[in-house]
């Protein structure tokens, strides 16, 4: 059965003429506005439960990432790095109630964790995206935060995403529904990815570039691995793969990127995605840097993204 393609000639032109007038998140679920109440049931939160406008309608940047110790962390250094007055008591998890996501909000930025792989993502952006309907919240922006393995370049390297690709290298995620696959564009958002370079450059002292990722899903098989506990390739077939991905333009691997694009793109919010290299797999398959400079390794998206966010709050010039 041949997939059928979902993209953004799927909006009328009317519902994209409404979205981008006024900049509300707006979801693409019919159903919903039928529905008494809307349990965010992973987040414990609800539309009854909660007042998600006066909790959150001033969001104007979420960022979210893998870990939740990391998210929490990013959320301490924003406090900080937007000056926020207080003693940072109120940088509490919003979703203390659940233990599948933790939640942290800093004035108008949410930091939320995603945990690992498309299947987590998928569920926390549903549950978010609905959100931030609910909350009204207008001109979100919406980056995603992360690690991942380097092809061909070195270890501490950011790499913004200029396209999402899956596994065959090709530009798009599909997603059964009903039996039936969906495929939806990751396209992302070009000039927030430039807006985030000029950024990584003006920090300059670390590499940042552009360039494709490659998502996939399983750490081990999936990204061409030879220390899983299965393997049926070679060393060889290892590296043909990962050079046929460079030359397609990809510079690095991670579990979350072909989704979290399409689902963005899909309900029209601006999106990329910010990650730093642990590793050049062209040079092996384990980490092996020090933890602490894994832990500086990981800070530099937030550096890129906290600059981004104090321009665009006027706090930078």
């Amino acid at each position: 059965m041949a997939p059928i393609l979902t993209n953004s000639s799927e909006v009328n032109a009317s519902e994209r003429s409404d979205n981008e007038e006024n900049g509300t998140v707006h979801v693409k679920n019919p159903h919903l506005a039928s529905m008494p109440e809307d349990v965010l049931y992973h987040f414990d939160l609800g539309t009854k439960t909660h007042n998600l406008q006066a909790m959150f309608g001033d969001v104007k940047f979420v960022c979210v990432g893998g870990s939740a110790n990391r998210m929490r962390g990013f959320a301490e250094f924003m406090y900080t790095e937007l000056g926020l007055t207080g003693d940072g008591s109120d940088i509490r998890d919003i979703c203390a109630g659940t233990d599948r996501y933790s939640m942290y909000k800093t004035g108008p930025v949410l930091s939320i964790n995603h945990g690992m792989g498309v299947p987590s993502i998928s569920i926390m952006l549903h549950e978010l995206i609905k959100l931030l309907h609910h909350a009204k919240c207008r001109d979100v922006t919406i980056i995603r935060l992360g690690t991942s393995g380097g092809i061909g370049l070195d270890p501490g390297t950011v790499v913004i995403t200029g396209t999402a690709v899956n596994s065959f290298l090709q530009p798009q995620f599909d997603q059964v529904v009903l039996g039936k696959v969906i495929t939806r564009s990751t396209e992302l958002d070009k000039d927030l990815a430039q807006e985030l370079l000029n950024c990584g450059r003006e920090i300059g002292s670390y590499l940042t570039i552009i360039g494709n990722t490659m998502c996939t899903h399983d750490f081990y098989e999936g990204q061409g691995r030879l220390d899983g506990a299965l393997c049926s390739f070679s060393n060889e077939e290892k590296l043909d793969y990962l050079k046929k991905a460079y030359r397609a333009g990809v510079r690095n691997i991670e579990m979350e990127s072909t989704v979290f694009a399409a689902m963005c793109h899909r309900c029209d919010l601006k999106a990329a995605i910010v990650c730093v290299t642990l590793l050049n797999r062209f040079d092996g398959d384990q980490i092996t840097s020090p933890h602490e400079v894994l832990l500086e390794y990981q800070r530099r998206p937030q550096k890129i993204v906290s600059m981004f966010i104090k321009k665009q709050l006027g706090l930078l010039k």
